[in-house]
C-alpha cells in the first residue's frame, strides 16, 4: 500500500513541486490549502505531469476543527510536510500579527493532532532567515540564531523552537527534519507548474519575469548601498525542483529510521551567493530580454547577504543542488511564456 503523506500548503509554489516529486516516488498525497496565495487548477496541472490526481481539501490550517476532520477522513497518514504559511519578508513588517497567527497557530494545530492519529514523521519548511545576518559566510547549521530581521524570520525561529520542544516532550513519538532553505526560484521543466502569486509578486523572480513580459512596468531593486561588490543584496538562489527533492529525501530519512537524532536541521542551498543585480544580468543573457528596473531605497527586514554551506545536507542527507542558475532562470521564463500563451 502506498504511504500517505499530508502536505499543507500543497498548491503553493514549493508545495506543488514537492507533491509532484512525492507522487513520482510512489507516495499518495493529500493536499490541504486555503488557496490564499494559490489556485485550485494547479491540482490538474500536477496530474498532467504525474498522471495522478492528488487528494485536495480546501481548509485553513489555523482552523483546528477543519484539520481534525481531514485527519479523520484520511486515516493512516504516515507523515506531514508543513509548508502552509505566510512568507513575504516585506509584508510581514507591515502585517506582523497576520504572520504570527498564520505561521504559529497552524503549526500548533498540526503538532497537537499528529500524536492523536499516530503520525510520527514531520518535515518543516523553515528558512535561512532564522540566521539573521550571519557573522560568517557561507552559513552552516551550527551558526548562532541571531535576532530576526523581520516578523517572518521570527516566526520561523519560534516555530523551530516549538518543534524541538514538542519532539522532546513526546519522547520519540514525533520525529522531525527541519529544512532551512534559501531562495527558491524557477519552475518545473514541463512548464506546467511554477510560481504564480495572486496579485503583486512578493518574490524577486516572478517580478522579473512579469516585468520582462510586460505585466509590470518596472522592477524595483531595493538598495544599492549594501556592503557587497555591486551594492545590492546577495542571496543563494536554488531551483525549486532541487528543493522539492530535498523534502522527499527528508521524509524518507525519517520513515526509514536513518536519523541521528529526533530533530535534524539541514541547510538547503547551492553554496553560491549571487546579487540581485547579477541575477538580473544572468536573466537578460539567457533570455535576450532587457529588464526595466529602478534602484530604490532599502526595504525594511532585508538581510544584506546570505548563502549556504550545504555540506551537511550533501554528506548526511545525500542531497545536492543540480541545476545551474542559467537553466533555473530559463525555466522561470518558459513558465511565464506558457502563462501568456494560456491567456
Amino acid at each position: 500500500m502506498e504511504k500517505r503523506i499530508l502536505v499543507t500548503g500543497g498548491t503553493g509554489y514549493i508545495g506543488l513541486h514537492t507533491v509532484v516529486e512525492l507522487q513520482e516516488k510512489g507516495y499518495e498525497v493529500i493536499i490541504v490549502d486555503n488557496l490564499s496565495n494559490s489556485r485550485i487548477d494547479v491540482v490538474n496541472s500536477i496530474a498532467g505531469i504525474t498522471g495522478i490526481h492528488p487528494f485536495f481539501e480546501q481548509a485553513d490550517c489555523c482552523n483546528k476543527n477543519a484539520l481534525r476532520s481531514i485527519f479523520e477522513k484520511y486515516k493512516g497518514m504516515e507523515a506531514v510536510i508543513h509548508f502552509a504559511a505566510s512568507k513575504a519578508v516585506g509584508e510581514s513588517v507591515e502585517k506582523p500579527l497576520l504572520y504570527y497567527r498564520n505561521n504559529i497557530v497552524s503549526l500548533l494545530n498540526l503538532l497537537e493532532l499528529m500524536p492523536e492519529y499516530g503520525i510520527e514523521s514531520f518535515v518543516f519548511s523553515s528558512s535561512c532567515t532564522v540566521y539573521g545576518q550571519p557573522d560568517e559566510l557561507p552559513v552552516s547549521e551550527s551558526a548562532p540564531i541571531k535576532k530576526a530581521e523581520s516578523p517572518y524570520g521570527n516566526t520561523k525561529q519560534i516555530d523551530e523552537q516549538i518543534i524541538s520542544d514538542t519532539v522532546a516532550a513526546n519522547k520519540g513519538r514525533i520525529k522531525s527534519v527541519i529544512l532551512r532553505y534559501f531562495n527558491p526560484i524557477g519552475a518545473h521543466p514541463s512548464a506546467r507548474i511554477g510560481e504564480r502569486p495572486n496579485g503583486m509578486p512578493q518574490n524577486l523572480v516572478p517580478f522579473i519575469t512579469q516585468t520582462a513580459i510586460g505585466i509590470r512596468e518596472q522592477l524595483f531593486v531595493f538598495g544599492d548601498d549594501y556592503k557587497t561588490p555591486d551594492g545590492s543584496c546577495i542571496r543563494d538562489f536554488i531551483h525549486v525542483v532541487d528543493l522539492a527533492k530535498a523534502h522527499v529525501m527528508a521524509i524518507e530519512r525519517i520513515l526509514h529510521k536513518k536519523q541521528n537524532r529526533n530533530v535534524e536541521v539541514f541547510n538547503i542551498g547551492t553554496g553560491r551567493g549571487l546579487s540581485v543585480l547579477e541575477l538580473i544580468s544572468v536573466f537578460e543573457k539567457v533570455t535576450g530580454v532587457k529588464i526595466n528596473y529602478k534602484i530604490v531605497g532599502r526595504r525594511t527586514g532585508d538581510i544584506e547577504k546570505v548563502w549556504a554551506n550545504p555540506d551537511y545536507a550533501n554528506n548526511e542527507l545525500g542531497w545536492r543542488a543540480q541545476e545551474t542558475i542559467e537553466d533555473t532562470l530559463l525555466s522561470a521564463w518558459n513558465w511565464q511564456l506558457k502563462l501568456k500563451n494560456q491567456k
